[in-house]
């Protein structure tokens, strides 16, 4: 693949760092962790290895703080869906798409490179909003621990589907389109939290509205 140059610019160092990261998150997008590089990275943002060094230190550096980039891009996402979420009944589908696109982006390839690396991102709770805003349709009494679980499911299974989804329904049987097309098997697992959470489908309690 060609490496794009721009024109080099000053910048501050804020405005350095979240070129580098965007331009990180493209070539992630693109093409994988493999095509992370410094110097594809530098290239991208019209500086030199040394420029990007001096903001992230080196690759594993950069990458790891790539992971926290897609992780606040995944709290901003869900944060904006979450606002209208429990006003307008969206469906819990659109919560699993929303995971689904952002590990489609290569997150899933990055959060699983960099944790077979022995890295630990020391941060914790991110999907903490999902939890209490799914517990909260729950019916009362509901374990939380329980909602807790079938998220962090959610969240496992999103991740490796970026990976290995066609693999793992090659491995049951399904071949050509229905192997490689993850839309149905994104379906089913909104169907899971559904009846995993004792949630109502948001159109069933939409019809049971006065």
């Amino acid at each position: 693949m060609p490496i794009v140059t721009t024109p080099r610019a000053r910048r501050t160092p804020e405005e350095a760092r979240r070129q580098i990261l965007d331009a990180a998150a493209s070539l992630l997008a693109e093409s994988g962790v493999a095509a992370v590089q410094m110097r594809a990275v530098a290239a991208r943002v019209g500086m030199t290895d040394a420029g990007v060094a001096h903001h992230f230190g080196n690759r594993e550096k950069l990458l790891a703080e790539l992971l926290r980039h897609g992780g606040r891009r995944l709290r901003d996402a869900l944060r904006e869906l979450l606002a209208g979420w429990l006003d307008h009944d969206a469906d819990l589908l659109e919560l699993v798409e929303a995971l689904h696109s952002l590990y489609q982006d290569g997150f899933g390839e990055l959060a699983v490179a960099l944790h077979a690396a022995g890295w630990r991102d020391p941060g914790s709770g991110m999907l903490a909003p999902l939890v209490d805003a799914l517990h909260g349709l729950r019916p009362p009494g509901s374990p939380i621990d329980d909602t807790r679980l079938a998220v962090a499911a959610l969240h496992q299974a999103m991740a490796m589907e970026a990976l290995y989804g066609s693999d793992f329904r090659r491995s049951a049987g399904f071949t050509g389109e229905a192997a490689d097309d993850p839309a149905a098997q994104v379906r089913w697992w909104a169907r899971q939290l559904h009846l995993a959470l004792g949630l109502e489908p948001a159109g069933d309690r939409a019809a049971r509205r006065p």
